[in-house]
């Protein structure tokens, strides 16, 4: 059994790699001309050729159904492949669990979801600071390129959403609010990071 658990937990983790290799890609250049358009591939760009269109059959049908959920989505942001991918890593650890203890428990369920929730917040709050410290350097060189304007696209909804939290409906200065979004995401980092190494282990100990 734990064998047949460890090769599934390897295939697991195959997938994993290749998924990532899909999304790393796609940043790069667009996909294959025509290449698997019902599942969310481009029509245009630089071909990878045989071995990347291969690489989108396999992958793409697993991460359109996590595109469908807008919930994924903030303005021209797309974390869908990362919540795909913490799936993986979700179903990679019961596995593991399942072969090193022969049981899974509640709390180790949960436990591993909380992990994985997590690293999703922690990814996508530490990408959103990235933004934000891009977007103040982009206003005080007053840089208009195209990677500034790219980039003050992608960190407005951000900016948007915790300004309407803090400000209500306000108009507040535009460094005020560069401010005031990079302190309560900072914040809001450093609670979720304590409270789940807290959390976390409690979890794990628990005998059900």
């Amino acid at each position: 059994m734990s064998t047949v658990l460890n090769i599934i937990g390897t295939l697991l983790g195959l997938y994993m790699i290749l998924i990532f290799i899909r999304v790393m890609l796609s940043w790069f250049a667009a996909g294959p001309r025509g290449a698997y358009p019902q599942y969310g591939g481009y029509r245009s760009g630089t071909p990878y050729g045989r071995i990347y269109e291969i690489l989108c059959a396999v992958c793409d049908p697993y991460l359109a159904w996590f595109r469908r959920f807008r919930i994924f989505r903030l303005g021209a942001l797309d974390f869908s492949p990362i919540a795909a991918m913490a799936f993986l890593s979700v179903l990679n650890t019961l596995v593991a669990a399942l072969a090193r203890f022969g049981r899974i428990s509640l709390g180790i369920i949960l436990a591993v979801l909380l992990n994985a929730l997590w690293s999703a917040l922690s990814f996508f709050m530490g990408f959103a600071l990235l933004l934000l410290a891009l977007r103040f350097i982009a206003y005080m060189t007053k840089s208009s390129s195209f990677f500034w304007l790219y980039i003050e696209r992608l960190s407005d909804p951000i900016i948007y959403h915790v300004n309407r939290l803090i400000f209500r409906s306000r108009i507040v200065h535009h460094l005020v609010s560069l401010y005031s979004s990079a302190a309560v995401i900072a914040a809001l980092w450093i609670l979720l990071r304590i409270l789940v190494s807290i959390v976390s282990p409690l979890l794990f100990s628990l005998p059900v």
